[in-house]
């Protein structure tokens, strides 16, 4: 049937005359509660689909869960989401249950889910980010703002060194892009393969640290432990949760759902943004060249990565470059590691390639091995190219060492 609207258009144009109009303003989102699922601790479930109103009132009144997981975005969803509207959400939130948003999409290369993120570190980062920004236009889109907590489900994968690499590199992304717009960064993945690659790599400078784990380890027992997959003092601060079972079904108010069922012991924070940085290592595909004279060696348990680059000082120019890819002009602290030992050369030259011209800074390699030292702060030129580099031209003694720098905007 032709509207009242569409008749008076037509009715217009016949006489000669084309009906104003006016372009109706796009309805406001209706906010969630808060922000989700904030601080809680509780129980939680989650299920393919967002359930039907009646379901979650149902559940409300007669189960013990308060906290719902649903899926927001990604391009390895499974389920359509008929309930999954802005309103939804309000109405959930508005009753008192707290909302668990995940991302499902891009998943470890070796794993056998698709689309599956890039076996390169640098590539995975980048799609990291790019799912950061899918997730959150999503989560606006449903009214689900700043402060909540988004989670990428990393779904259980044969983890390899490389492989690893890969997913670390990608949740690094994810994570530096959700902390600028303002979001919590969370993972949901088995504890055998992303939970235990997150935790062991706790410390490890070259990657960021989640907000909050999600763990996957269907043992039965409500609480928050990862057993051997995380130790217990690695996201201890109220940043857990328990997938502990799978693939169940209850009735509760006589609805009956599949779900999986969750411990939640989650608090709200700001999301502080985290400085850009990256690293350069020796090893790094396509970021590292050095001449013939330049040797390879493990011998220093102090090194980064798996090796390291060494030459014998001479007065010629030689040097060993870095090479990255910056996301602007500005300032960046330069970071450098190497092996020390008492062998290796007490003035190292480090050439750093500033927007002023190459500065040199000399660096004692017998002593403060193993760990970061800083060059300084220095105005470093946006765009890819050899930002970094080692020079055997030395006036001192013992063998140059290039292992890694660190490139970190301030």
């Amino acid at each position: 049937m032709r509207t009242i609207t569409a008749v008076l258009a037509a009715l217009a144009v016949t006489i000669g005359h084309v009906a104003p109009t006016t372009a109706a303003p796009a309805p406001a989102v209706t906010a969630a509660v808060g922000p989700q699922p904030g601080t809680f601790t509780g129980r939680g479930f989650d299920t393919c689909a967002a359930p039907a109103q009646a379901a979650m009132d149902a559940w409300l009144a007669s189960s013990p869960y308060r906290a719902v997981g649903v899926y927001i975005s990604g391009g390895s969803r499974s389920c359509a989401q008929p309930n999954l509207t802005a309103s939804w959400v309000a109405n959930q939130t508005g009753k008192g249950w707290r909302l668990i948003p995940i991302e499902l999409g891009y998943q470890a290369p070796c794993g056998t889910r698709t689309p599956k993120m890039s076996a390169d570190p640098a590539t995975a980062r980048g799609q990291g980010a790019s799912a950061a920004d899918g997730a959150v236009a999503a989560a606006q889109a449903l009214g689900i703002g700043a402060g909540s907590t988004l989670y990428n489900d990393i779904e259980q994968y044969p983890s390899t060194a490389a492989c690893r690499a890969a997913v670390l590199s990608f949740l690094t992304g994810w994570i530096e892009r959700l902390h600028t717009r303002g979001y919590l960064a969370g993972m949901y993945s088995s504890g055998s393969s992303g939970v235990k690659d997150v935790c062991d790599a706790y410390h490890d400078t070259r990657y960021l640290r989640l907000d909050q784990i999600w763990i996957a380890w269907w043992n039965g027992v409500a609480d928050t432990g990862a057993g051997t997959y995380c130790a217990d003092d690695r996201y201890a601060d109220h940043q857990r949760l328990h997938q502990y079972a799978g693939d169940v079904t209850e009735t509760w108010g006589g609805v009956t759902m599949s779900i999986d069922r969750n411990v939640v012991d989650v608090r709200a924070g700001a999301a502080t943004p985290t400085p850009w940085s990256v690293t350069v290592d020796n090893a790094t595909a396509g970021a590292f060249t050095a001449g013939a004279a330049w040797g390879t060696s493990a011998y220093s348990g102090q090194r980064y990565g798996v090796d390291y680059r060494f030459a014998a000082p001479v007065s010629t120019s030689d040097v060993a470059w870095y090479r990255a890819t910056l996301p602007a002009t500005g300032s960046y602290e330069v970071s450098v590691w190497y092996p020390a030992d008492p062998g290796y050369n007490d003035r190292t030259p480090y050439l750093v390639a500033t927007t002023t011209g190459t500065r040199t800074v000399a660096v004692n390699q017998r002593v403060d091995g193993g760990r970061w030292v800083s060059l300084g702060v220095f105005t470093l030129a946006g765009g890819a190219g050899d930002k970094v580099g080692v020079s055997r031209w030395s006036a001192g003694a013992g063998y140059v060492v290039a292992d890694a720098v660190r490139l970190t905007r301030r």
